[in-house]
C-alpha cells in the first residue's frame, strides 16, 4: 500500500506540472492533416512536400507516433520523420511551453521587463567578443546576424575596430544565422567593388531577391585586409551564406569543419496552440555556382580538428598580417619616391598633372589620406616657401576629398598666399557651405576665415 501511494503521488506531480499528458489519436491525426496542408501550400519544393506528406501519413497509419504522449516528444518525432524525406534541416516542428499568466504585481512586471532588457543587452545583436591578438590580428566572435534596423550602429562600431587590424578572423562556429540584410551589409565591408553575392528565390509570387554588396558603408572598407572565417557543424543558415559568399568570391579563407547545410529561408507557422512548424519557402542561389550549400554545407579550404582550429587560423592570420605590413612598406616607399621625383622636378604648367596623379595613386593604395596631403601641402607652403607646389598639392586634396570643408579652406589659404584673392574667397565659401551642411564642429572658424578675407579685400579696394 505504501508503494502504491508513492506511485500515485508521483503521477499526480507529473500531471500537475504538465510534464506528462496523453495525446489521443484524433489530436495526432488533426496535427498531421494540418501540417501536410501547410507543407503542400508553402514548402519551396512542392514535389518534396508531396513525398514528405506521403511518408508522414504512412508513419501515422503504421502506429509510429503511438509512443509519443506529450507535445515535446511528438514534435521531435514529427521533425525526424519529415527531415528523413526532405533532408531540410530548417524544417522542424516546435512545441510551445504552456503559458502561465504572471502574477499581476508591479515587482513581477518590473522583474520580467528587466530580464528582457538584460537578455537583449547580453546578446548584443550577436556581437559576442572582439579582441586584438598578437601580430595586429583582430578576432570577432559573431553569434548571429540581427536585423539592420536594430543592429547597424553596433555593427559599424565593431567594424570600425576591426579596420585597424592587418588581418581579421571571424568566428562563426556558434552562429545559427539571421537576417540576410545584415549578411549583405557585413559582406560589403570587405569589398570595394559592387558584387552580386547571393539571390533568394521564393515560391510565393514566383519572385527573386538579389543581394549585392553596397557601394557605401558607415565605416572604413577592408577590401585588402586578409580575412579568415572559422566554421563548424554549428554554423548554419545566414552564417553559412556569409561564409559561402566569401568563399565563392575568393575573398576569405575558410577554416574548420563542414557547416550544417541549411540554405533555404522561410518562416514559422502555427499548427495549433501547442505546436508550430518552420517551413522553408525559398531557396538560395549563388551567382557563381548557381546552387547553394543546402544539404552539403560549406566545406572549408582548410579542414581541421576542433581543438586545432584556433591555433591553425591564428598562425595563418599572423603570417598574412606580417606579409601585408611588409607589402605596405614597400608600396609606401615606391609611391613616395615617385611623388618626390615630381615635386623635386616641378615645372609650373607641366608638373601639376603628374603630382596630382602620384598623390591619387598614393591615396588609392590606402597609404595617404586627407591629413597627409594637407600636411605635405603646408610643408611646401610655410616651411619650404614654395607656394606654387603647395597650391598643386592642396588642389589635389579638394579633388580626392570633396566632402571635407578643411581641404577647401587650406586650398583657399594657398590661393591667398599665391595672390589669387577671388579664387581664395570662392574656396573659403565652399568650406563654409560644406561645414554648414555637415554641422561641422569648426563652423565658427570657417565663418571667421571667410569674414576676415572679405574684410582684407574691402580694405584694399
Amino acid at each position: 500500500m505504501k508503494h502504491l501511494l508513492i506511485i500515485l503521488f508521483a503521477l499526480s506531480i507529473q500531471t500537475s506540472f504538465g510534464q506528462k499528458s496523453s495525446l489521443n489519436d484524433s489530436y495526432k491525426e488533426e496535427v498531421i492533416e494540418i501540417l501536410s496542408k501547410l507543407l503542400s501550400d508553402n514548402y519551396i519544393y512542392p514535389d518534396v512536400a508531396e513525398k514528405t506528406n506521403k511518408y508522414l501519413n504512412e508513419q501515422y497509419e503504421s502506429g509510429y507516433f503511438n509512443l509519443y504522449e506529450d507535445n515535446q516528444s511528438f514534435a521531435q518525432a514529427l521533425t525526424e520523420v519529415i527531415q528523413n524525406v526532405s533532408k531540410d534541416k530548417h524544417m522542424r516542428i516546435m512545441a510551445q511551453k504552456s503559458y502561465k499568466a504572471p502574477k499581476n504585481t508591479l515587482e513581477r512586471k518590473a522583474e520580467q521587463r528587466m530580464d528582457q532588457i538584460n537578455n537583449y543587452r547580453n546578446y548584443n545583436h550577436g556581437f559576442k567578443e572582439l579582441k586584438l591578438l598578437e601580430g595586429n590580428v583582430a578576432y570577432l566572435d559573431l553569434r548571429g546576424f540581427s536585423p539592420m534596423d536594430r543592429a547597424k550602429e553596433v555593427a559599424d562600431a565593431y567594424m570600425k575596430l576591426l579596420s585597424q587590424a592587418d588581418a581579421v578572423i571571424i568566428d562563426l562556429t556558434q552562429n545559427g544565422g539571421g537576417d540576410p540584410s545584415m549578411v549583405q551589409y557585413l559582406c560589403s565591408y570587405f569589398f570595394e567593388e559592387i558584387i552580386h553575392l547571393n539571390s533568394l528565390y521564393y515560391r510565393e509570387g514566383d519572385r527573386k531577391e538579389e543581394y549585392w554588396t553596397l557601394e557605401e558603408v558607415d565605416g572604413k572598407k577592408m577590401s585588402d585586409v586578409p580575412l579568415y572565417i572559422i566554421i563548424s557543424e554549428g554554423t548554419f543558415s545566414g552564417a553559412e551564406e556569409f561564409s559561402y559568399n566569401m568563399q565563392t568570391q575568393k575573398r576569405a579563407t575558410i577554416v574548420g569543419q563542414t557547416s550544417g547545410g541549411g540554405a533555404n529561408p522561410g518562416g514559422t507557422r502555427g499548427i495549433n496552440e501547442n505546436l508550430s512548424v518552420f517551413i522553408p519557402t525559398g531557396m538560395a542561389i549563388n551567382p557563381i555556382t548557381n546552387t547553394s550549400w543546402e544539404g552539403v554545407g560549406v566545406i572549408p579550404e582548410i579542414v581541421t580538428k576542433k581543438e586545432e582550429t584556433f591555433d591553425t587560423v591564428l598562425n595563418l592570420a599572423q603570417s598574412a598580417a606580417a606579409s601585408r605590413r611588409k607589402s605596405k612598406l614597400e608600396n609606401y616607399i615606391h609611391f613616395h619616391t615617385e611623388l618626390n621625383k615630381h615635386l623635386d622636378q616641378y615645372k609650373e604648367g607641366e608638373s601639376e598633372n603628374n603630382i596630382q596623379n602620384s598623390i591619387s595613386n598614393f591615396v588609392d593604395a590606402r597609404l595617404f589620406g586627407e591629413w597627409d596631403i594637407n600636411t605635405l601641402g603646408y610643408e611646401y607652403l610655410m616651411n619650404l616657401k614654395k607656394p606654387k607646389i603647395a597650391l598643386c598639392i592642396l588642389k589635389a586634396n579638394t579633388i580626392l576629398f570633396p566632402k571635407s570643408p578643411n581641404v577647401y579652406h587650406s586650398y583657399g589659404e594657398a590661393l591667398k598666399i599665391n595672390g589669387d584673392m577671388k579664387a581664395s574667397v570662392e574656396n573659403y565659401q565652399k568650406a563654409l557651405d560644406i561645414a554648414i551642411k555637415n554641422n561641422d564642429g569648426n563652423l565658427s572658424y570657417y565663418k571667421e576665415s571667410l569674414q576676415n578675407i572679405q574684410k582684407e579685400i574691402n580694405r584694399k579696394d
